[in-house]
């Protein structure tokens, strides 16, 4: 018989080890004619990317290289996809150095760029094999300054496979490049661009030029395809028959597009009012395969869930496909032509590797190649994600997943609510995903209630929702954010007295806006968060230095915007107790930014905890890092609310601990 205990104390079969124990992150899927390749991330190797090999008709996957070299690029900070594949040779970005390597069958990484000037100076993402396998061309960074982004330059580049050659520039003159993608026939290239104060999903543009490797590498009659300042063009591809297709937002939707060769309308493919695109935070985003008969297989954000369909050639709207997944991302073509690779989920299925093959008679069309967890808690335990809607300000509608407190061996006191954590995702263009997570199941199965807020500026609701927050970061996230706990308890599902708030980067500074500018919260986790947004303005990487621009306004102008919505400024304000989590080698979102509220709130007398970790960046990636965080997080929330937890938990030290409770 399940047991009465008070909400927060519950033992959980979700452990601290079985947050990271047997776990990967999988990415970036790759599928050829006899091999599905993907990226592992292992907590268990110190965050290390791994690029792994599996024989295409099923059986065991190997490393493509050994534990000296990590398949991971810094391009834009944030990185994303940076291998490739042609035949049976690798070709990868190398965390150490930054230089594209090559793998062969048999044997070890060879470099194929030279040696960067000095370490990390010049980096290399997204690359794509020419058909002939001759030419890898990738988008190239190449810094000078370290600590002056102006000086840091994007270009796309061309490099011989064999390495004979040194890279050369083949597009450039903006800001910013991604996406390139050459045509089946080797003659056509095209590639996306865009300038400062844009960021991707603001505006940019399509490029294609025609393409001649008879002499050499040469482009030549360039030009522009679509896009512009206010209008978001992404993800372009070229179809087995030669049709550049892409993705634009001029509706108002990220929805699929076939350019015009002749100079007329570009031709949209099943209009819909949800979004197929995504924010190219991270290069390697694909929303969309096109298989061999031209039928395109796409993945699309609709209520805060993810749907997969097909659109055939000559159809006006997608036929969605059924499947207990709810979360797809990373569609790629297989190399037999009639199916996909992808990343997918679902609310009790962890984020996998899986083969998507449409219309199999009588047979299951996703099929899973790699889960990313080897042992997953029985679902009984596992709390579903419930998609919420609710009133904010200015006669707005906001957006959320809430997560209930799920334990069939628990019963809670029938007098009690449960404490709510409010959950803030990153971006601030972002996004929460109903697909299994184990860091909101580790506190549902607690007996916590979680809400992941898709407040103003999130993707996945149209650019209008997106644009809520252009000019009002800190306004429109925070009333969100504070609105969707207040309609949680006003509808009686949480206690009001027990509210905590927690976020990383972007959502680190809403929670500290949170626990600064209003007295909602009994206590709040900072993650990386931006404290002084004049500092991060003046000082952060060259992909974010005029992101502030569009979300507080331009600088300096704007400066006492900056100042008046920066919790740095406001420390007399800050009385709730926090805890504050910090990787020191975080270049996104410097440490400082983290000291600057840890003395705040030391000087003040408010009880606080500040925990950072050596060797961590922007997200935390050790297995020892995600263990210590979740324990430490646990231990503060239970002595600032005066329970309990079941675990045995490691003390953190709380700096005036003595001050709890008055």
């Amino acid at each position: 018989m399940p047991r009465r205990a008070p909400y927060g104390t519950w033992a959980s079969p979700l452990s601290l080890d079985l947050l990271v124990e047997k776990t990967v992150g999988v990415s970036f899927p790759i599928a050829t004619t006899h091999h599905i390749y993907w990226t592992e991330a292992r907590p268990a190797e110190g965050g290390r990317l791994v690029l792994v090999r599996a024989p295409a008709g099923g059986g065991e996957a190997h490393d493509v290289f050994g534990p000296d070299f990590n398949a991971r690029t810094l391009v834009h900070e944030y990185g994303g996809l940076c291998a490739a594949v042609s035949g049976d040779t690798v070709f990868f970005s190398n965390f150490a150095d930054q230089r594209l390597y090559r793998v062969d069958p048999g044997h070890k990484p060879r470099p194929i760029t030279p040696e960067p000037p000095s370490p990390r100076a010049v980096r290399f993402a997204a690359p794509v094999v020419t058909p002939d396998g001759r030419y890898v061309l990738a988008v190239r960074e190449r810094h000078g300054d370290p600590d002056v982004p102006s000086t840091v330059v994007n270009d796309v580049v061309v490099v011989p496979t064999s390495g004979d050659a040194p890279p050369r520039a083949v597009a450039g003159g903006h800001d910013f490049y991604s996406h390139p993608v050459v045509s089946p026939d080797g003659r056509r290239l095209s590639w996306v661009s865009w300038d400062h104060p844009n960021m991707p999903w603001d505006g940019t543009e399509l490029w294609e030029a025609e393409l001649d490797t008879s002499g050499g590498f040469e482009l030549r009659h360039e030009r522009r395809v679509a896009g512009g300042p206010s209008e978001s063009v992404i993800q372009p591809k070229y179809t087995p028959q030669g049709e550049l297709v892409y993705i634009s937002d001029r509706t108002g939707w990220w929805n699929l597009y076939a350019a015009a060769l002749d100079g007329g309308t570009d031709r949209p493919l099943a209009p819909m009012q949800a979004d197929l695109g995504a924010p190219d935070w991270v290069f390697g985003t694909s929303s969309y395969a096109v298989l061999a008969d031209g039928t395109i297989l796409a993945a699309w954000s609709q209520d805060g869930l993810s749907h997969v369909g097909t659109l055939a050639p000559r159809a006006d709207a997608f036929d969605e496909i059924p499947s207990t997944w709810t979360a797809f991302a990373q569609l790629r073509t297989a190399g037999d032509g009639r199916s996909a690779v992808a990343v997918a989920g679902s609310a009790s299925a962890p984020p996998s590797i899986v083969r998507i093959t449409p219309g199999v008679p009588g047979g299951e069309q996703v099929v899973v190649v790699k889960r990313a967890r080897e042992r997953v808690v029985d679902a009984a335990y596992l709390s579903e994600p419930e998609p919420i809607e609710f009133p904010t300000e200015r006669g707005a509608r906001a957006h959320a997943l809430f997560y209930a407190p799920k334990n069939p061996d628990v019963d809670a006191p029938i007098d009690e609510l449960p404490p709510l954590i409010v959950g803030i995702h990153g971006g601030p263009t972002s996004a929460a995903s109903a697909v299994l997570n184990y860091g909101i199941q580790f506190w549902t199965s607690r007996g916590f209630a979680v809400v992941d807020v898709n407040y103003g500026g999130s993707t996945g609701y149209g650019r209008a929702y997106r644009e809520r927050l252009r000019g009002a970061w800190g306004v429109v996230d925070l009333e969100d954010c504070v609105n969707a706990a207040r309609h949680l308890v006003e509808s009686g599902r949480v206690d009001g007295d027990r509210l905590l708030i927690h976020g990383g980067s972007a959502g680190g500074y809403t929670t500290l806006c949170a626990l600064t500018f209003t007295d909602m919260f009994a206590a709040g986790a900072s993650y990386f968060g931006v404290a002084d947004a004049v500092v991060f303005a003046q000082t952060t990487h060259k992909f974010e230095s005029r992101y502030v621009d569009g979300l507080f306004g331009p600088w300096p102008e704007a400066e006492d915007v900056y100042r008046a919505r920066s919790p740095a400024f406001h420390t007399e304000q800050l009385r709730t107790p926090l805890i504050v989590f910090q990787g020191l080698e975080d270049k996104v979102v410097p440490p400082d930014q983290a000291e600057i509220i840890v003395a705040a709130l030391s000087e003040k007398g408010v009880p606080h905890a500040y925990v950072a970790y050596e060797g961590e960046q922007h997200g935390f990636r050790r297995a020892e890092t995600v263990r210590r965080t979740a324990e430490a997080e646990l231990y503060f929330y239970g002595r600032v609310l005066g329970f309990e937890p079941a675990d045995r938990l490691e003390p953190v030290e709380i700096v005036h601990e003595d001050r709890l409770g008055t």
